[in-house]
Parts: C-alpha cells; sequence; structure tokens
C-alpha cells in the first residue's frame, strides 16, 4: 500500500461514510426491515389515563378474538419470573438516603401512572388482527389527580405517584457547599439571578422502536432483534435485571438504527412481553411502535426549570455559581433516572470560565407524564445553557460589554492544567483563542452595519454568543478486536454502536494510519452480543476516544504479534523486525513482508513454532481513558418580523476544540446535527400536557420540529488542541452542536427583545407568538 494512498484515508482526511451507498440505495436493513418465517405480530395497549387505580382488567373478549395467540398481562410476565425495569444510578440525597427507586413493571399493575403507560401485550397472526383485538379489552380505573410539572408536583397539595416518595421527590441532591455560597453571595458586589425553563421535547428519532423476539426451547435461549445504542451493556441488563435468566441465555441483535440520541439505551417496557410471548406461543413475535404511540412511549428528554445564579466582584470577576433545579422524572425513574440534572450541572455548568465555588441543588420529582431520559446531551447544554444566559444578564446588570465580561473570566492557557470547581482537570485547551477565532469569523464587530441593514427592511437583527465547554462520558470497559478473514477482509470488532456516526469510516481511518491496511478492505462488526467481550456502547460524546484507543491498543498487539511471526517468517532476530506503512522489515536490509501478504500466509498454513502466535487476530477489553473536554464558542444572528413574531435564523459560527479530527467531514455533520437539534428546542418543540396529563402534543401537527428552510448557513472552524488523556488526543463532539446552540441562539433573541423592550429574558421554546407578546410587553404561555 503506497504512502499517497494511506494518506487519503489516513487520521484527519475527510472520507465519506461507508454505509451511505448501501442506505441510500435502500439496502439498509433497520428492524422492522428484519422478519422470521412464522411470526406473529404484537400490539401495546395502553393506558389512556394519566393517573387512576385500575378496577378491571378483563382481557378474555380480546383473547378470543379472531387471529388472536395470546395477552399478556403483568400476572403473566410475574409467572415467567420477569422482574421491573432498573435504574441503576448510585446516588444519594443531599440527607444520606438513597434514591428512591419504586418499581416499574413492563405491565401496569395495580395502578397507572402517566398515559401511554404499557398495560397488556395483544399477539395476534397479523397486527392488524391484534389491534382490533385490543379495542376488546375491558379496562376500568378510577382515575386520580395528575400533575405534571415538577415544581407543582412538590405542592404539600400535589397528588402522590409513588408511596415511597414523600412529596414525590425521588431525590434532594446536594453538590458543593450551600453555607459558603450563601456568604459569598451576601457580600458580592453584584449577583445576577435567572429563573430558566429547559423545555421537555419528544426524541422524535426517524426509526420507531422495534422488536422481534424469538425462543430456542431446546436451548432455552432467547434472541432479541432490537435497536440500541449498544448491545453489551443491553444485554446484561435485560437478561440478568429484567428476564433474570443467566447472560448466555439471551442474545441481542441490533441492524441499522435510524437515530437514537439517547433514547435507545436502554430496555424499555415492551422487550420482556415480545421474549416471553415468543416463548409462550413456539415462534417468533414482532412487534413496532406507532409513530403516535412512540411520542407517549419514547423516554422524553429535557423538562427542568433553574433557578440559576452568579455573584460578581467590583472588576466583574465571578466569585461563585449556584443552579437549583427541579427536574421532571415522568411517571417512573429511567435507566439513568436523575443524571442529567445532578452530576452533569457541576461538571458543565463552570465551562470555560474560573468559578472558584459552586453549589448545584436538586430536586428530582415524580409526575404523571412519560419517564424522562438521556437526550443529546443529557445535562450538558443544561449547564451551560444556564451559564450563558447568566453572563449575557450579568453583563446587561452591570454596564460591562459582554465579550469583555467573558474575557475577565476565561481560563487562559498559562493556567492549563486547570482543576475545576467541578473535581475535574482540563488537561488541554485554548479558550481565549477560540472565543477570537469565533468573533473574527463572525465579524462581531461589523454587526452594527448588519443590523441597521435589517432595520432598513423592517427587521429587527440581533446577535448572540455561547461559549461552551463539556464533558464526555465518564471512563467504562471497552472492546477492540482484530480479525483478518479468510477472504481477505479484516473485521474490526468494538462494544460501540453507530447509528448515524459513521463507525467504520473513522475506525478503519484509525486502523489505516496505525496497520497500513487498506481502507477499503475493513468492516465492523457491532451489534451482536454472542461476539462481544466488553462493551460502552455508543453515548456521552466517547466513542472515539473510547473504542477508538481500544482498536488501536488491539492493532499494537497485531503489530507485536507480526514481529513474532515475520522474525519466523523473514528468518532473523525478533529485534531486528521494524514496522512501518503496513509492511515488516528486517532492519537495515530489503527482506519485508507486508502485513496483509503475512496474513495470506498465515491462512494458507505456514509452520511455526509452538509458542509463536498463530494469528494476526487481536481482542481485548480495558478501561478507556478519563473524559475529555471539548470546547468551542457558537454565535448566531437572528432576524424578527415585529408584525409576527417569527423569528430566523441567518448566521451560524461555529469554532470548536474537539482535538485531534479523525475525519473532520463527519465531525462538521454531528455538529450541524446537534445545532439543529438545538436550534430545534430553543424556537419550536415543546411537549405539552392538559391539567389531566393528556399529551396535547402527541403528533407531528401539534409538535413542530425544524425543517430543511429553518436552518441557517453555517461557518464552520475548528481550533484543536490535542487532548492529553488519550493517545488518539481525541476529544469528543457528538453533542456539543447542541450545547453550543441553546445559549448562542437564545441571547441572541434577547439582544433583540431587550434592545427593543426592556425585556431581558424569555423561555425556550421562544415560539413566533411567545416574541410577539414580549415586544408588545405582554406574557404568553
Amino acid at each position: 500500500m503506497s504512502d499517497n494512498t494511506i494518506e487519503k484515508f489516513a487520521i484527519g482526511q475527510s472520507v465519506s461514510r461507508t454505509e451511505d451507498p448501501r442506505l441510500l440505495r435502500g439496502n439498509g436493513c433497520f428492524t422492522d426491515d428484519f422478519s422470521l418465517p412464522g411470526q406473529a405480530y404484537g400490539y401495546v395497549f395502553r393506558s389512556s389515563y394519566a393517573h387512576g387505580v385500575i378496577k378491571v382488567l378483563d382481557v378474555a373478549a380480546a383473547k378470543s378474538a379472531p387471529g388472536v395467540l395470546t395477552v399478556l398481562t403483568a400476572m403473566d410476565l410475574e409467572a415467567e419470573g420477569v422482574a421491573p425495569l432498573p435504574c441503576r444510578l448510585a446516588v444519594k440525597s443531599r440527607d444520606g438516603s438513597e434514591l428512591v427507586k419504586p418499581l416499574r413493571p413492563s405491565l401496569a399493575t395495580g395502578r397507572v401512572r402517566y398515559c401511554g403507560e404499557a398495560v397488556a401485550f395483544v399477539v395476534a397472526e397479523s397486527l392488524a388482527l391484534a389491534r382490533d383485538a385490543a379495542e376488546l379489552i375491558e379496562f376500568e380505573v378510577d382515575t386520580l389527580p395528575a400533575v405534571t410539572d415538577a415544581r407543582e408536583a412538590m405542592r404539600a397539595d400535589a397528588p402522590q405517584l409513588h408511596e415511597e416518595a414523600n412529596g414525590n421527590q425521588a431525590l434532594d441532591w446536594e453538590f458543593g457547599d450551600g453555607a459558603e455560597v450563601d456568604r459569598i453571595f451576601a457580600d458580592a458586589h453584584h449577583v445576577s439571578n435567572l429563573t430558566l425553563r429547559n423545555n421537555r421535547v419528544v426524541v422524535a428519532a426517524m426509526e420507531p422502536r422495534a422488536a422481534v423476539g424469538e425462543f430456542d426451547a431446546d436451548s432455552g435461549r432467547y434472541t432479541l432483534h432490537v435497536p440500541t445504542q449498544g448491545v453489551f451493556g443491553f444485554t446484561n441488563v435485560l437478561a440478568s435485571e429484567i428476564l433474570c435468566v443467566p447472560r448466555e441465555n439471551l442474545r441481542v441483535m441490533t441492524y441499522d438504527v435510524g437515530g437514537s440520541f439517547g433514547m435507545k439505551s436502554a430496555p424499555y417496557p415492551e422487550y420482556a412481553p415480545v421474549l416471553v410471548a415468543s416463548k409462550h406461543l413456539g415462534r417468533p413475535v414482532k412487534w413496532c411502535d406507532y409513530r403516535s404511540d412512540s411520542f407517549l412511549s419514547d423516554q422524553h428528554g429535557r423538562d427542568s426549570w433553574a433557578e440559576a445564579s452568579l455573584a460578581f466582584d467590583l472588576e466583574g470577576r465571578i466569585l461563585a455559581g449556584r443552579v437549583v433545579s427541579y427536574a421532571n422524572l415522568g411517571g417512573y425513574l429511567s435507566a439513568v433516572g436523575p443524571s442529567m440534572s445532578t452530576r452533569n450541572i457541576p461538571r458543565n455548568f463552570p465551562g470555560v470560565y474560573r468559578l472558584p465555588v459552586f453549589n448545584a441543588r436538586s430536586h428530582a420529582v415524580f409526575t404523571n407524564t412519560t419517564p424522562i431520559g438521556a437526550y443529546r446531551g443529557a445535562g450538558r447544554p443544561e449547564g451551560v445553557y444556564y451559564m450563558e444566559r447568566l453572563m449575557d444578564t450579568a453583563a446587561r446588570e452591570m454596564g460591562i460589554d459582554r465579550i469583555e465580561l467573558r474575557r475577565r473570566n476565561i481560563i487562559s492557557t498559562a493556567e492549563i492544567p486547570y482543576d475545576a470547581v467541578s473535581e475535574l482537570t482540563y488537561d488541554s485547551g485554548d479558550f481565549p483563542a477560540v472565543l477570537d477565532d469565533a468573533l473574527a469569523a463572525a465579524d462581531w464587530e461589523g454587526f452594527d452595519a448588519r443590523r441597521e441593514a435589517s432595520a432598513a427592511k423592517g427587521m429587527l437583527r440581533g446577535l448572540g454568543i455561547g461559549c461552551y465547554l463539556e464533558v464526555t462520558g465518564p471512563p467504562a470497559k471497552e472492546m477492540g478486536g482484530i480479525r483478518f478473514e479468510d477472504d481477505g477482509t479484516v473485521t474490526m470488532v468494538s462494544g460501540s454502536l453507530n447509528y448515524g456516526q459513521g463507525h467504520a469510516a473513522t475506525f478503519a481511518q484509525i486502523l489505516t494510519t496505525k496497520l497500513g491496511i487498506p481502507f477499503d478492505r475493513f468492516q465492523l462488526l457491532q451489534g451482536d452480543s454472542d461476539e462481544l467481550i466488553a462493551g460502552a456502547g455508543t453515548g456521552g460524546s466517547r466513542t472515539v476516544i473510547s473504542a477508538g484507543t481500544a482498536l488501536l491498543h488491539a492493532a499494537e498487539e497485531v503489530i507485536e504479534k507480526g514481529r513474532q511471526i515475520s522474525s519466523h517468517v523473514l528468518e532473523a532476530a525478533i529485534e531486528d523486525i521494524e514496522f512501518e506503512v503496513g509492511t515488516f522489515r528486517v532492519v537495515g536490509t530489503d527482506r519485508a513482508i507486508s502485513i496483509m501478504d503475512l496474513a495470506d500466509s498465515l491462512r494458507s498454513g505456514i509452520s511455526l513454532p509452538e509458542d509463536a502466535p498463530q494469528s494476526l487476530d487481536a481482542e481485548l477489553a480495558e478501561d478507556t481513558p478519563p473524559s475529555a473536554f471539548p470546547n468551542g464558542c457558537h454565535i448566531a444572528e437572528v432576524e424578527i418580523v415585529p408584525d409576527t413574531g417569527v423569528v430566523r435564523v441567518g448566521r451560524y459560527v461555529i469554532v470548536d476544540d474537539f482535538g485531534t479530527l479523525i475525519n473532520p467531514m463527519l465531525v462538521e455533520g454531528q455538529v450541524h446535527g446537534g445545532v439543529i437539534q438545538g436550534l430545534g428546542q430553543a424556537l419550536m418543540e415543546n411537549t405539552s400536557y392538559s391539567e389531566e396529563g393528556q399529551l396535547i402534543s402527541g403528533s407531528y401537527m401539534d409538535y413542530v420540529m425544524p425543517r430543511a428552510d429553518d436552518l441557517p448557513d453555517f461557518v464552520f472552524a475548528s481550533h484543536p488542541v490535542p487532548a492529553k488523556t488519550n493517545p488518539l488526543g481525541a476529544k469528543g463532539c457528538g453533542e456539543a452542536g447542541c450545547t453550543g446552540a441553546l445559549p448562542a441562539i437564545m441571547n441572541a433573541i434577547v439582544d433583540v427583545l431587550a434592545r427593543e423592550n426592556g425585556v431581558t429574558h424569555i423561555d425556550m421554546p421562544a415560539s413566533s407568538e411567545r416574541i410577539w407578546s414580549a415586544l408588545r410587553g405582554r406574557s404568553a404561555a
């Protein structure tokens, strides 16, 4: 393989995703595309009540309906030993008590706690017959009052969802010394305060959730075909903690995944019934959610209130910060529970600034709504949004230019490594340079001329900035495997999982650079739990850091094995074997063999000593490197139509530090997608419930999402400072777009409102109605 070919596909090159041609031709295989001979079809009967005691659940008529094979209820699952869905978060309240974890059954028993909760699972010869039969289920509920807002749920007169959660609180968590922050605030020159709404969003992945279950009676083994974010950990939880069977009695297979954003990472209530039904019937069972049901049953994202504060001295330097949040959990704990509003707030609120003292308190509260889980960023966008809205507010209140205020508080390169108040150490970064690059790319100084040009057209123009630093997912056990196949291809095995990130190309670039193997020889295996020995899954912007590093280390094992094998093939001492550009060579001679020719020789059966490696294959599982600190600066310009309040994001500048960019094109695409999701939350997406707990934004007729014509013109630039905590120097990029977008866009809108009408805050989503009302000094819901 020539140096030029390696260069074309090496680390740092923009290489197209290898799966795209297959997907564009319609040859993808998503879970609903997968079918098995003789499969039956499942349909989930869900509660139409948000809160109440189940008085009657009679499925006899449904069971006798034409084509119906079985109808499962909670009693059937209990008979099979199915356990409740777990929340694995280990966290304590400030008084030392454990997180309250009420039981969450796969199918409701005794009481329903949110509209859409699964009650029964109907299986028939066709989906239509299953749906028809579900209409015959007799379901009577003594309804109870519902509560859908976290703050209201804490009131003394609020309806109680779980007896063990007094005042509906699962957790009263605290970080830092609240008394010290009180003292600093009392003595500070200035304190800025904001109450901020982090609106609830529907995840709305392109592919609805689906599952195909089968059971082999001879082996006693289940197989579940299902979209996930990583099959290894998913299998462990579903087998050991829900089905209560040995892990070897469950195989999980994931194919193409049409988006997830955190939502498909853990088992859901529907999966155990699918598998139990397949066992009872002796045939496969297939289930796929309808989009309308997905709005009710897929975990939602965000949903919290925060009271955020910053204290400053006379020179405008930050003295201390505080965030008190009220996090909506929904009717039950999701797999990650309230992690978004606990540990991820102190990790991400400080950002790129010197924050000497910080106190966070989080009230995690049950409500009669769909459970809340991780959604792109999972607490990172929240923490940064609170800080950046406060920075603009403080600058306005103290009469300091908002860029100058940031410069006074930003961490300099001389302070790196920096021990942050989050108890983490920033190992790398040039935050002032990133800010400068963004200001230059956005032509910040030329904004007044653009504002005047907009005014001449009858438009209001605003300018917003969002500086961020976020913390990637914590370390975990990850797998790296490399297999040299009989057909001359090389299989990369990873415990991560691709659902749009482009792992196959990215990993192949790492290994092409390291091993000199042609890029097109690589294929990727991730979605079969039988093939994995570990796996952290994909999430927390850590895949290149964790899975990329594991594969890099596996490649080093391949090289070491290759040196030992080639020493016999080339008849030289192992100390004399060097490896470079895909070739093993005897130092100082022309005796050499390429790595692919060596693999061919091994397949042909060359004779090697018993103590020598018999193949080049490598497989390992290791603890991944620590979290990294991607950072950047986003600058947004908006135009608002004053007569209607309609807002459009016109210019959008991004300067990021993601460390080493393995594939700059894919990185930019990830950032664009994150910005668009942030734009959606900032301007239009909002999940709304009635007083009775009914979802009133339950379809795309009522729930607004960004369209192509809502997207801004992007300017993307990079100021990479490689991380020092992993051998690739990578920092992670998957969630940063969303993190930077929320404050940049909202600060731009408030820039207009403050100038036009003295309005210094507006909550997300900044809909046209809300903006129109704010411009006229009115409040809007």
